[in-house]
This record gives C-alpha cells, structure tokens and sequence, in this order.
C-alpha cells in the first residue's frame, strides 16, 4: 500500500451512510434486546448466555463507534477521530474473541464433556477484554489509530495510514483475529455438528422405534441449521471488509467501488442484529420469556407455560446412554425456534 494511494479518500455517497448508519442503529436495538433478555429473564442466565451477553456488549460499544464515525464522516484527522477509532478497534476485537469464546464453550461442554469451572471462564475474560485493550491502549500511545481516509473503513476511523507500519497494526487491532475466527468458527461448529450426528447415530442403533417417533427430531433439525447458520452469517457479514483490506494492500481502484464500501459498511456494524435475530426471535424460549416481560404475558401461543429448559439444564453433557434428553434440552434451550 503505497503512501500515494493512502492519501485518495473514498467517497462514501450519503444513500450508503445512510445504509451504514441504520445498520449500526439496528445492530444497537439487536444488542440491547440481548441484554435485556439477560436482565429481564434470571432463569435465561446460564454459561453460554452470559458469554452471549459480553459478546452483545461488545457489538454494542462497536455498532456505536462505527455510527459515530459514519455520521461524523471523517475529512481530516482529529481528536474524536482518533478516540472513536480505538474504541472501534478495541470492540470489534473483543467481538471476534467473544464470537471464537462461545464456540470454544459449546465445544468444551458438548464434544469434550468438560464443564468450565471459574478459571476458564475467568480465562475467557481475560483474553476477550485484556487482549484487545491491551493493543488498542499500545496502538493509541504509539499514535497508530487515526485518520484512514476510508480506505479500510466506512467514514469512520480505525489505523492512521501515514504510520509506516500501518499493516501491522491493520492486523493486530482487527484482521489477525478476524481471519484467525474465519478459521476456527466452521471447526468447531462442524465438530459439535458430527458429535451430534454420531450421537443420534448412537441412539438409533440402541433404540430402533426412535425412526417413527423421534424424541427430538425438531429440536435438533433447528440446532443442525443454525450450527451452521452461525459461522456462515459470520463469515458473510465481515468478508466484504476483508476483501477491502487485501485490495487497499494491493493499491486496487476497486477498493472504492460503492457497493463493496456499502457490504463492508452494514457487514462491519450489524454482528448485534445478526445474533439478535439467530439467539431472541429465532429462539422460542427467549422470545416469549421476553415478550412476557414486556408485555406482561404469561403463557405462550399454544397455552402452554413459559418455564425454560434453560432452567433445568446447564450444559450437562450427555452419558453413553443419556443422549436423548440432555441433547434435546440443549437444543431447544439454546437454537431451537418451534
């Protein structure tokens, strides 16, 4: 990335801020709707709700850095630039950490049986904030974040491209881990998914009459979706910004195309909404719990009460012949939408 090309400023049009800017508000409403669902709802809080929570914190605190910048539309470097891209920074890094921290916690518990005690969710903590504040603080006293003419953003701000080792601090606030994440989600989620499927395997071959009446077969259909609906939306919403990213390394004109700038702008900032729609409106345990709440609600739909599995189960892995009801309560507990 020659300095040449760090000094031409994409354009961002006003119908594409406008664009980012809803993304950014949605995301926000997605992320408090998690949050409140936590606080509204003590029986909802279990291990992987509560990492679910920071991770809707952390896309909170990015959804507002990144609509700040957008609505600012940075011209010039300032010193509301270079606070609003440590803060960005800072997020998304602890967003992509907390994103790997709840897969890494349903593969410990469902695949590996190991429940996590204190020290690793202490651990998880650790790294998910330390790390990423630890490196924005470095990047800030170093005066690396600042003005990038958005050539690796959306009229925000994030490293200061006249840094000679802008590169580096590009993957160390963001790519390292976001590529690192492209990477480990689809593995852990494809172990968790053939442990699945060889415990059902399992449970056919014990109990043969399971084939016309299956015990959990919804359930489970809806967590095998959206076990591979999470790493796909992932990767699908932060490419674009990863595409930019290489183009910007190889001075291409493409990098300022506006429907590539429009992709990384709403991919960048709607994470929040994503996980809002695929763990509250797309979760019926969570999403009448928080009706009911807010709306005063105490029974579902079809009559039945609203007491959670999530109540009853706290990632009890399932024994060699246990699978059935364990495996069905973490289903319906934590994806399932009937």
């Amino acid at each position: 990335m020659s300095a040449g090309a760090a000094g031409l400023r994409t354009e961002v049009p006003c119908w594409a801020r406008g664009l980012v800017l809803g993304s950014c508000a949605l995301s926000a409403l997605g992320a408090l709707l998690l949050v409140a669902s936590h606080a509204l709802c003590p029986e909802l809080r279990t291990r992987p709700r509560r990492l679910l929570l920071c991770l809707s914190l952390a896309d909170l605190l990015a959804a507002a850095a990144c609509f700040y910048g957008a609505l600012r539309d940075f011209q010039a470097p300032s010193w509301d630039c270079v606070a609003q891209g440590a803060l960005s920074a800072f997020a998304n890094c602890s967003s992509f950490f907390w994103t790997v921290a709840v897969a890494l916690d349903l593969y410990l518990a469902l695949v590996r049986g190991w429940r996590a005690g204190p020290a690793l969710l202490a651990a998880l903590h650790l790294l998910s904030w330390g790390v990423p504040l630890t490196i924005t603080v470095v990047a800030v006293v170093m005066n690396k974040i600042g003005y990038d003419a958005s050539d690796v953003s959306v009229g925000w701000c994030w490293i200061n491209l006249d840094a000679e080792d802008r590169v580096l601090w590009m993957l160390l606030t963001g790519k390292l881990w976001e590529i690192l994440a492209y990477v480990t989600l689809p593995i852990f989620y494809i172990l968790i998914k053939k442990h699945i499927n060889r415990a059902h395997a399992a449970l056919s071959e014990y109990r043969p009459i399971l084939s016309s009446t299956p015990a959990c077969s919804p359930g489970m259909s809806v967590a095998d979706k959206k076990l591979i609906l999470i790493p796909v939306i992932f990767i699908f919403l932060r490419i674009w910004s990863t595409i930019r990213f290489v183009l910007t390394l190889c001075d291409s004109a493409a990098v300022q195309n506006p429907v590539l700038v429009v992709l990384h702008g709403v991919g960048n900032t709607f994470q929040g909404g994503a996980n809002c729609i695929m763990f509250v409106f797309c979760t019926r345990v969570v999403r009448n719990k928080l009706l009911s709440s807010l709306c005063c609600w105490r029974y579902d739909g079809r009559g039945h009460s609203l007491s959670s599995p999530e109540t009853r189960y706290h990632y009890q892995v399932p024994a060699a012949k246990q699978w059935e009801g364990p495996e069905c309560d973490w289903a319906r507990a934590e994806f399932s939408s009937t």
